[in-house]
């Protein structure tokens, strides 16, 4: 009987593991990096790698102090290994695989974890099944696994560790707590403080909610615990602090997590209801069965609220008090991102899974949920069937083509002709009253998003990075001299990590013009793989199609040496641009760079 379990385990997460390679990690290295935040991770890490200095994150000669060290430390582990140029040779498969790796890993244990306590009944073996599905096929997760930020590791080092956690409270055994702790103190490496809050605020939720909260918590074993936590991430916090001082506590702790929290930064300014909003798109197309999840849970917690009950039938509470803390902490935060939303995601996933079990075919919740449902998929049919309304509407000065190249692609086709099916055999299974019409669904989802995500992808990437890596190709073969680069107007910090230069971002006004011409005479940085000649004649602007056309920028006498989609490259003598600044500061213009945060890294 054991061994016959144990079979069934290793299947399961067999299964779950060849969908979460097939999500996650098919294609991940297959196109460039995408801005504007992924390349100065990227550029980060490989700089780590390249140049040995593995305690201070640097990008474009400047110190990147937004977040700590595990993002950059495991990409530039990636870009560390033998021929890295060779099997990753647009850089974004080392940038990406800790993304996709942490989710890949959290699926896992979703899945491990809802095998190891089972449900009653035919549905022991596919809930675990269906659940790491439910987190790994929600759009938000998708899309951040495969990008080179550091969302998606917190999502799964944080997920990773409350699960353990719960695993330990409901476990009759005796064992250590001890990876829990681990993966929290690599949660606190990941992103900072906001890990331990998030996980402080499930736990102590959660054990509010339970008569013998004090035996719960002497077996998480805080106080050893906490001791591990530390001694995993407050090192690296330590050394930053004593190497580099105040501006690292004010850029990493005032701004990145302080100002963040407390007031809007960036305009990422969002009602307190928002991510409401984010966790029905986080759990499309299956949001019905999410608040079903929520509604059956708290139920049963009112219920059992009574009655003493065994640890091990808590897991949709503990998921609930989980999702309640992400969504009060961030609703209260000034600043408000929908990856905000991630750390939320396997609790909601939980909760789903809950759905699955609960419904039965007879019930006529389950009938009203899957109307419902289907009538969310014929509404994102019918949107592909009408595209050339919202198609028109498109407006991405980035992709002016975009709309004609979305059709020409045949993508609206396969969209219109995808969802079309999924919404058919979601009507002829629930006329079936098919068992496991929930699992087939996840399926068909699952080869849709792949069908559909991979051209996309590719379209994107054709239209806004190509161009970028091709006149990063063309600086390296004609800069002269160590030429200055600059770029003005659209900023795209992936210009200085596939050109490897020192890169001025300016914006088209005259403001961005007198300020280019200051900087190059005062502003002097250098990194490990680039120092600019600043005493060189000219200079190398990459220049975008609109802000060419600006008067003061046009006046300028330039070379033109290349263009790449809506981006230009001039060459620039250095006396022209700073004859032209003379002439728009004594027409009422002045620098206004030293009183901003330079590129905004």
């Amino acid at each position: 009987m054991i061994f016959l379990k144990s079979k069934k385990r290793l299947l399961s997460l067999l299964i779950v593991l060849v969908c979460g390679i097939t999500i996650f990690i098919s294609g991940l290295g297959s196109t460039g990096l995408v801005d504007e935040t992924p390349p100065l991770f990227a550029a980060a890490a490989r700089a780590m790698s390249e140049s040995g200095d593995w305690l201070t994150p640097k990008v474009n000669g400047i110190f990147r102090f937004d977040k700590p060290p595990l993002i950059y430390w495991l990409m530039g582990f990636f870009y560390s290994l033998p021929k890295n140029e060779i099997w990753d040779s647009f850089g974004t498969l080392s940038a990406r695989l800790p993304s996709a790796l942490g989710s890949l890993f959290l699926m896992l244990m979703i899945g491990d974890t809802l095998f190891c306590w089972p449900q009653q009944g035919d549905k022991q073996f596919l809930t675990p099944i269906v659940a790491s599905l439910g987190f790994a096929l929600s759009p938000l997760i998708i899309i951040w696994s495969r990008t080179a930020v550091s969302d998606a590791l917190l999502t799964g080092t944080l997920g990773i560790s409350l699960l353990l956690f719960w695993r330990r409270m409901a476990s009759e055994n005796n064992e250590q707590c001890i990876s829990a702790w681990v993966f929290l103190g690599l949660a606190i490496l990941t992103k900072g403080p906001v890990a331990f809050v998030l996980a402080t605020l499930t736990i102590t939720s959660f054990l509010l909610s339970q008569k013998d909260w004090k035996t719960l918590l002497c077996k998480i074993n805080p106080k050893k615990g906490f001791l591990i936590t530390m001694l995993i991430s407050v090192p690296w916090y330590i050394l930053e602090l004593i190497k580099e001082g105040k501006p690292f506590w004010d850029n990493f702790f005032g701004y990145h997590n302080f100002q963040r929290y407390t007031s809007v930064v960036n305009n990422h300014s969002e009602p307190f209801w928002f991510f409401l909003y984010i966790m029905i798109l986080a759990s499309l197309p299956f949001t019905p069965f999410l608040y079903y999840g929520i509604f059956k849970a708290f139920k049963d917690f009112l219920k059992n609220s009574k009655d003493s009950i065994n640890v091990s039938e808590t897991l949709y509470t503990y998921s609930l008090c989980w999702l309640s803390s992400v969504l009060i902490f961030f609703s209260i935060s000034a600043t408000k991102l929908p990856s905000y939303w991630l750390p939320a995601i396997p609790a909601a996933a939980i909760l789903i899974s809950n759905s699955f079990i609960n419904l039965k075919n007879s019930n006529k919740n389950y009938l009203y949920l899957w109307i419902f449902n289907i009538l969310i998929l014929f509404g994102v049919s019918i949107s592909f069937f009408f595209s050339n309304i919202w198609l028109s509407s498109i407006n991405d000065p980035e992709m002016p083509n975009l709309a004609s190249e979305l059709i020409s692609s045949g993508i609206i086709f396969k969209a219109k002709l995808f969802f079309s099916s999924f919404t058919l055999l979601a009507i002829i299974l629930l006329s079936l009253k098919s068992k496991n019409i929930f699992l087939y669904l996840q399926i068909l989802f699952l080869i849709g998003q792949s069908f559909l995500m991979s051209p996309i992808r590719k379209l994107a990437d054709n239209s806004r990075q190509l161009p970028l890596r091709n006149i990063s190709k063309l600086i390296s073969h004609i800069r002269e001299g160590e030429e200055t680069l600059a770029m003005i107007g659209i900023r795209k910090p992936s210009l200085h990590y596939y050109s490897r230069q020192i890169v001025f971002y300016e914006p088209n006004t005259q403001e961005g013009l007198i300020n280019l011409s200051d900087r190059l005479n005062t502003d002097r940085r250098e990194n490990y793989e680039d120092q600019p000649d600043y005493e060189n004649k000219s200079l190398l602007v990459v220049i975008d199609l609109y802000s060419s056309r600006e008067q003061h920028w046009s006046n300028i006498n330039h070379q033109k040496l290349g263009e790449y989609g809506i981006y230009n490259l001039w060459r620039i003598k250095k006396s022209d641009l700073n004859k032209y600044s003379e002439f728009l500061v004594n027409s009422g213009f002045k620098s206004d760079w030293k009183n901003r945060k330079v590129e905004k890294f």
